[in-house]
């Protein structure tokens, strides 16, 4: 018998668990959230977010919260694939966005979010059994004081690439490992290599570019997030090293072999902690299905690939956006049927694209003269206006449209950025992640008031507006739009309330 019964169990306390526990508790659900590890880790992972995630967290509120920045985030004017330039200045309504923060921050500032919000969270307390059942998930947990059990109507497994629940489940995990080495340490440049415009200049080799870079014998990366604490890593196509530890001097004689020339780079200052890991190999699997009854995966359980170009949190955290509302809805009783579904429907395939591109990252860095000439034909079709834009799209994660059963130009995406005749913005609109019927018409918004207890109704003007009205979901995505509204309209903003957001209310 369970000493605890509960309605969602998520197991991993990273960034895609936080979020979807922040999700859940803002529609009243108050998940328990276990991870092994005593507290929120300082290993250093991911250094910022980049695509669409920007937006979703504007969405919520937290990108002013997380960075301080009164203004709203704006698009990046470029990026890079491969270690490749792109150039996004001219594309229009640019999907790309960047945000610099820390992993480690980025958790702890979800962390107090989720404990704000009522989250029961437990660190120390790692999952290590599940019972799948017809109507709830036995899970065994283990902690410092006890071992116990909880039965919950359902499990999100955000346990990482080696996800206990996935495995416990039997969903494959398909995919590839790249027969790479990579290494990555924080160090110290000497003043004597830093010229008066901030570039690294290298005795015997030259300038070094920020970022990725690829040479005949391998890649380089180069990033400096903080003044005087650098990041420096190597991309070998090599036989695996398994047996000593990580060190400075094998990094040291791995930029040696890339760039043909030594790197007197010096250990790190400061307290740390300091990056010093070696990756034999980049994965890029994808779990062949993200449910199985009421256990689902999410994040690296559900996908993992290189880092190249940063896409992990911006997938990750956006599956955690779309299926947040949707559990939510399971859990308070007004989901409609098949409605959790569309989190695999929906998400799997987005997951597709990023394995893709992952995978043509990590061939585009192979060595040899028929690599450098086929970068050197992409380089010039990155030039192109059209391929600058389906670029930005594919890496900010918007060109999957989501099959939203409507055909206007705007359903199945993002909501487009909007500012209404008060002031405010669209975005703040979903703050409390609810669904919203936006009425710019001023004739739609009570045919809707049947739905009143679950979407919430705004009425604004707008003179350039893009529609008669929007139906967006939590997640920020068009579930409906018309251009004018007549009958037709009505009835199908009917079929889409009904459809997303359950049967109209009687009482």
């Amino acid at each position: 018998m369970a000493d605890e019964r509960t309605e969602i169990v998520i197991s991993g306390a990273g960034p895609n668990g936080l979020m979807l526990a922040c999700e859940l508790a803002l529609a009243g659900i108050r998940p328990v959230v276990l991870d092994g590890l005593p507290g929120p880790s300082d290993e250093p992972k991911a250094n910022g977010l980049v695509g669409q995630v920007v937006r979703a967290l504007d969405l919520r509120g937290l990108y002013r919260a997380f960075t301080g920045d009164d203004q709203p985030p704006q698009p990046t004017p470029g990026w890079m694939f491969s270690a490749m330039p792109l150039d996004f200045t001219g594309v229009p309504d640019n999907p790309m966005y960047a945000m610099l923060i820390p992993q480690p921050r980025l958790v702890r500032l979800l962390e107090k979010r989720a404990r704000d919000l009522g989250v029961d969270l437990r660190w120390g307390h790692e999952l290590t059994g599940i019972r799948p059942g017809a109507e709830s998930v036995a899970v065994k947990v283990s902690s410092p004081e006890s071992r116990y059990g909880i039965a919950t109507r359902y499990l999100v497994g955000a346990d990482g690439g080696h996800s206990l629940v996935r495995k416990s489940l039997g969903i494959e995990f398909p995919g590839s490992t790249s027969a790479t080495v990579g290494r990555l340490a924080h160090v110290h440049i000497p003043e004597r290599l830093r010229r008066p415009d901030g570039v690294i200049d290298i005795p015997g080799f030259g300038p070094l570019p920020f970022g990725h870079s690829r040479f005949d014998n391998g890649g380089l990366i180069f990033a400096e997030f903080e003044p005087g604490r650098a990041l420096l890593g190597t991309v070998e196509f090599a036989p695996f090293v398994d047996d000593e530890p990580m060190s400075l001097t094998e990094l040291r004689e791995s930029v040696r072999r890339v760039l043909g020339t030594d790197f007197p780079f010096e250990e790190p200052k400061g307290p740390g902690p300091h990056a010093l890991r070696r990756i034999n190999g980049w994965n890029t699997r994808h779990a062949s299905r993200y449910r199985d009854g009421r256990a689902l995966l999410l994040g690296d359980a559900a996908h993992v690939h290189s880092a190249m170009g940063g896409p992990g949190l911006n997938l990750g955290l956006q599956d955690a956006m779309n299926l947040g509302w949707k559990l939510a809805a399971e859990l308070n009783g007004w989901a409609p049927t098949g409605l959790l579904d569309t989190y695999e429907s929906e998400r799997h395939p987005v997951g597709e694209r990023v394995m893709m591109h992952s995978l043509a990252q990590t061939a585009l860095m192979l060595p040899g003269p028929e690599v450098a000439a086929l970068r050197t034909l992409l380089g010039e079709f990155f030039t192109l206006p059209g391929v600058a834009k389906h670029m930005a799209a594919l890496l900010a994660g918007t060109d999957v449209r989501y099959d939203v059963g409507d055909d206007h130009p705007l359903s199945g995406r993002p909501v487009p950025e909007l500012t209404l005749a008060d002031g405010r913005r669209v975005t703040e609109l979903l703050h409390g992640a609810r669904p919203v019927l936006l009425d710019f018409d001023g004739g739609v918004a009570a045919t809707a008031s049947g739905w009143a207890d679950r979407v919430d109704i705004a009425s604004s003007p707008l003179d350039d507006r893009p529609a008669a009205a929007l139906l967006i979901r939590p997640d920020g995505y068009v579930a409906w739009a018309a251009g004018e509204f007549g009958p037709a309209a009505q009835a199908g903003l009917h079929v889409a309330l009904r459809r997303w957001f359950g049967p109209e209310s009687t009482g």
